[in-house]
């Protein structure tokens, strides 16, 4: 059985995230340039990604949809037991490939990359948590 207070408080905390990333972001990009403010981003757009993730394994967990074996057999999982759509699916593994590469610093971090998903991809968050709310109405 999912955790629905569990999941609903994870929500919650991710829009907290995303209202302060929302509430700094810069006006164009040598704004975001700067040390601080990019720093500051990548850190917001991370956590917000994790948190997430988190909710997308309780909702795995919680259905008991089997083990995952990796972070994207849980997104698969979700997609097959129809719990998320195709395309909050795809979206969330390339929101995964971003922070692996903040986290991990797979070669340079484009700027203009983060820049652009920080300043019109803030939205894929609300469908993501539209479809949370779906899959916990449905269960």
């Amino acid at each position: 059985m999912v955790d629905r207070d569990r999941v609903l408080a994870k929500l919650d905390e991710l829009d907290g995230y995303l209202g302060e990333l929302r509430s700094i972001l810069p006006s164009d990009l040598d704004a975001y340039r700067t040390i601080e403010k990019r720093r500051a981003c990548e850190r917001l757009l991370q956590v917000s990604v994790e948190y997430a993730l988190d909710v997308c394994h309780q909702l795995v967990a919680g259905r008991r949809l089997g083990l995952p074996g990796a972070e994207d057999d849980v997104l698969q999982k979700l997609e097959s037991a129809q719990l998320l759509s195709a395309e909050v699916v795809a979206t969330l593994r390339r929101m995964k490939g971003c922070r692996n590469i903040l986290v991990h610093e797979y070669g340079h971090v484009l700027d203009e990359l983060i820049f652009e998903m920080i300043t019109t991809r803030l939205g894929d968050f609300v469908a993501f948590k539209d479809g949370v709310l779906r899959a916990l109405a449905r269960a």
